[in-house]
């Protein structure tokens, strides 16, 4: 497939919000005792502009890892083609051992999906989607495999110069 180069997104022309996926107690055991951390990973998105991102971020306290976890989302965005209230096409996103089914859905269906992929599918603002997630459970993979899948969708344009082919040659 042809490469598409990325252009930089603007932070401060969005309205994101952040939504917390998981947060996990993290302990190095050293020769003094155990040292506590705390890891966050946060989704961030735009509905409107149909942006979304994540990070993780690592801090002896709870509010400072979410923060850095936020800083690391922004430096991470991504947009994605959607149509008005759905994806274009069914696309399965991997990472690792997980796997994420994304299929588009009929106006009044609502957001079909359980734990991470439902914190990114709404902070991109895709409204109508049905979701499956198979193999790992860990939200970090969850979480990347969704954002890969949506990194698979494609609009009409972007597949005709693909092609070599007009709009309207274009096969529906």
């Amino acid at each position: 497939m042809a490469f598409i180069p990325k252009k930089k997104i603007d932070v401060g022309s969005l309205s994101l919000k952040e939504q917390v996926v998981s947060i996990n107690r993290v302990t190095k055991v050293v020769k003094g005792g155990k040292n506590m951390s705390f890891s966050a990973l946060v989704v961030i998105g735009d509905a409107n502009a149909k942006v979304v991102g994540y990070g993780t971020g690592k801090a002896k306290e709870v509010p400072s890892a979410i923060k850095k976890g936020i800083e690391a989302a922004k430096k991470n965005l991504r947009r994605v083609n959607t149509l008005e209230h759905t994806i274009l096409h069914p696309v399965v996103g991997k990472f690792g051992t997980g796997q994420v089914l994304l299929k588009p859905a009929r106006t009044g269906t609502g957001v079909i999906a359980g734990g991470p992929v439902r914190a990114v599918i709404e902070a991109v603002g895709i409204p109508n989607v049905l979701t499956k997630s198979l193999g790992s459970h860990n939200p970090h993979n969850v979480v990347k495999a969704t954002i890969n899948a949506l990194e698979q969708l494609r609009d009409k344009a972007e597949v005709a110069e693909i092609r070599g082919l007009t709009l309207d040659k274009l096969q529906a």
